[in-house]
């Protein structure tokens, strides 16, 4: 038994139909239906072209070596292809009658390709016809975007997501419990055997193990069960866990699934599970409801009362396992990385199994620097293997003259572009370590000391004179422009 053909790729699909109304291409369609979903275009001439299809595209083929129409059919349509497109000329006049009637049987599209249109010239109209396709579905998932968000700042926010989910997806959008019952809903009610399968699937993802081997859709068994689809008598279901929601769970019905369809509900899914976590105390709600502003497009001054005490602390953290308890409920984690606003000043120390660089601390329209500042203190943390380091500011270069500073590390550092400049702040920054500045850089320390070498011959510079090093890391401190790009030094 052969393997089963890969399913069509998730790619926004194009309609056959397109194409056979296009007039330069002439294409003439002989059997099968017309408006086949085609992902993709490929052309061969194998005997037996199973091997080489991953579902979903318009074969092209000359029938070079057609010897069985039936059999010919049956592998093509057996691999998933979305269509056969036969050219004439110049081994046949015309499509052989016996090929159009097995592609019939078979439920297969098939065209004629006059003999003026070369396959080059379909390929090139199906990958336009795609590109448009995936424009015009990108437009469509950026519009629901933002209708979602709009959605969650009314005052009763769940009904009102799941009502614009329901019509962005052209179906039955509702918030369920564990055991797969309708808390809230909106759309067009779905028939009770969907209902079963939702209310399976909300199991599934309640449980937190993955569907039965087998099920359509079902995702591979190494994946979280954060999400689940399904087929039931025609209709697309897919079910989405709401993380810290007490169990609830997002369940979505529908006649069809276009290629956003999944994008659409997880940004919903991430709107209703900020919208109906649990809140153990009015400062948890206040969070909440920050964070949504936040979201929502509003400014950091704006919020920062209601997430707590200024000033704040950017940390950024790599490890293994739970996330480093600092003190604060504003985590984000994922993929052995956490980002920790700790506010009210409060102190950071080192954390078992993770490596933290902070940030100093700053107001709340300084957030943006401080988690800049974090993410390098973080990347000095790890190369010089130390639990944690701290950005650092101020210190005897600020006793110099801003401007004057500035002119002259302008003019001290004018032979210099990226990477040379990153590479020698980097490198003095590391006390001249050239195994330490590769892993900063992420790069060969072969590179390291080429790019040195270039910096010392454009410079005329001996960076092995302490005096010469030091000039050029206050100058590295001052220069504007790559100030706030490079400035800050960490302890």
């Amino acid at each position: 038994m052969p393997a089963e053909p890969a399913a069509a790729p998730p790619t926004t699909p194009v309609p056959l139909s397109a194409l056979l109304a296009r007039a330069d291409l002439g294409l003439v369609h002989l059997a099968g239906p017309p408006d086949a979903a085609v992902h993709g275009v490929h052309a061969s001439e194998m005997a037996d072209p199973y091997p080489y299809l991953l579902g979903g595209e318009l074969l092209l083929t000359a029938g070079v070596q057609l010897t069985d129409p039936e059999r010919y059919a049956a592998r093509v349509a057996e691999a998933g292809a979305a269509a056969l497109g036969f050219g004439v000329t110049p081994v046949y006049d015309t499509v052989p009658a016996e090929l159009v009637a097995a592609c019939e049987r078979h439920g297969l599209p098939l065209v004629e390709v006059p003999p003026p249109t070369p396959f080059t010239a379909i390929a090139r109209a199906v990958w336009g016809l795609l590109t448009e396709a995936r424009h015009h579905e990108l437009r469509r998932v950026a519009r629901a975007q933002q209708a979602l968000a709009s959605a969650a700042a009314r005052p009763d926010p769940v009904p009102a997501v799941l009502h614009q989910l329901a019509t962005r997806l052209g179906g039955w959008a509702a918030l369920l419990d564990p055991e797969g019952a309708v808390v809230r809903s909106a759309g067009p009610e779905p028939s009770e055997r969907a209902r079963a399968a939702l209310r399976h699937l909300a199991a599934v993802v309640s449980a937190g193990v993955g569907p039965e081997p087998g099920r359509p859709g079902a995702p591979p068994a190494s994946a979280p069960p954060t999400s689940a689809s399904d087929t039931s008598g025609g209709a697309q279901l897919a079910v989405y866990a709401l993380a810290g929601a007490r169990g609830l769970a997002l369940g979505t019905v529908t006649e069809r699934r276009e290629g956003g369809d999944h994008t659409i509900a997880g940004a919903a899914s991430v709107l209703l599970s900020l919208l109906t976590a649990e809140r153990p105390d009015a400062g948890r709600t206040a969070q909440s409801a920050a964070l949504v502003r936040l979201l929502l497009g509003a400014d950091p001054a704006e919020v920062a009362p209601l997430l707590g005490e200024a000033p704040w602390t950017v940390v950024h953290a790599r490890g293994e396992g739970a996330p480093p308890d600092l003190g604060s409920p504003l985590v984000e984690a994922g993929d052995g990385h956490a980002r920790v606003l700790v506010p009210g000043g409060q102190d950071v120390g080192p954390h078992p199994g993770w490596t933290l660089g902070a940030s100093a601390p700053v107001a709340a329209g300084e957030l943006a620097a401080a988690d800049a500042q974090a993410a390098r203190a973080l990347r000095r943390a790890e190369a010089a293997r130390s639990p944690l380091v701290r950005h650092r500011t101020g210190g005897y270069a600020s006793l110099v003259d801003p401007e004057e500073a500035a002119a002259y590390a302008r003019a001290l550092l004018a032979p210099l572009a990226e990477p040379l400049l990153t590479t020698l702040r980097t490198w003095l920054s590391l006390h001249g370590s050239w195994d330490r500045t590769a892993v900063a850089l992420g790069v060969h320390r072969n590179t390291v000391r080429q790019r040195l070498a270039r910096c010392a011959a454009l410079l005329d510079a001996d960076l092995d004179d302490m005096d010469v090093r030091t000039e050029l890391w206050l100058a590295l401190r001052s220069a504007p422009g790559r100030a706030e790009a490079h400035s800050g030094q960490c302890e």
